[in-house]
């Protein structure tokens, strides 16, 4: 089966890259932004909502629409949209076209030669925003895939490089404890 090509979605400031909707148009809603992602997901099976970066805060990348499916939606932290997006549209296609699976502690290194881990979220409704929007009627479960420094450091190894505004980690590793309610 071929994989159609997925659309990416931006929101925050304005930037050269393409689809920034309310940026480029002060005349879209946030109703009409969403209608515009339901659209792509109706068409594409998925898309992607690109966040992005500030001064201190790094740029997020998810999925819309792996709910669907009966697979978790997949966040990625850190990265240019680019990069985000090779990696969230191969994950999701190895997701839901070829019946793949992951597993928190999993560790994979796709085409970008970049090493990943992946890591549960246990609230994802707080960075999946458009998601919730959406679908939030589905029971959604998220994974963020967290990579390595090109020295093969991870976010929580001491001597990690991360980016502007780092790499933040959303939720335990596989075998880390989650911390208890107001700790």
């Amino acid at each position: 089966m071929s994989v159609p090509r997925r659309t990416l979605s931006h929101i925050g400031e304005a930037t050269e890259d393409p689809m920034c909707w309310m940026c480029d148009d002060p005349t879209m809603t946030k109703d009409d932004a969403l209608a515009r992602m339901a659209g792509l997901v109706a068409d594409h099976g998925w898309a992607l909502q690109y966040v992005e970066g500030g001064r201190v805060r790094p740029p997020w990348c998810y999925t819309v629409g792996l709910s669907l499916y009966g697979v978790p939606e997949l966040l990625v932290t850190g990265l240019r949209s680019e990069d985000s997006a090779r990696l969230l549209n191969g994950m999701a296609a190895h997701l839901v076209d070829h019946d793949g699976t992951l597993s928190v502690g999993e560790r994979f290194v796709p085409a970008d030669g970049r090493e990943y881990e992946v890591v549960g979220m246990p609230h994802p409704d707080a960075h999946l925003l458009t998601t919730y929007a959406l679908m939030g009627d589905l029971p959604i479960r998220a994974l963020q895939l967290v990579w390595s420094d090109d020295r093969g450091h991870w976010p929580w190894d001491v001597g990690f490089r991360s980016r502007r505004g780092g790499q933040p980690v959303l939720g335990p590793r596989a075998g880390t404890p989650s911390p208890r309610p107001g700790t």
